[in-house]
């Protein structure tokens, strides 16, 4: 998953173009580091913290039934 789909999935932002201003502005970490990419491919484990609050990269459920 990309790091701007992740923030709308985590409900941090409602939109592509807010998600998009708040990495560009410099305040998304992915494991600690500042990333300025919206299009950064995020993996398992991956920790992503906005402001003061992070957030973990986690496996989807299965959506089989």
């Amino acid at each position: 998953m990309k790091l701007d789909q992740f923030l709308k999935y985590q409900g941090i932002t409602l939109t592509g173009g807010q998600a998009k201003s708040l990495i560009q502005s410099g305040l998304v970490a992915v494991n600690g580091d500042t990333e300025t990419r919206r299009g950064r491919q995020l993996k398992v484990g991956d920790i992503v913290t906005v402001e003061d609050e992070s957030f973990e990269v986690q496996l989807a459920p299965d959506a089989t039934p």
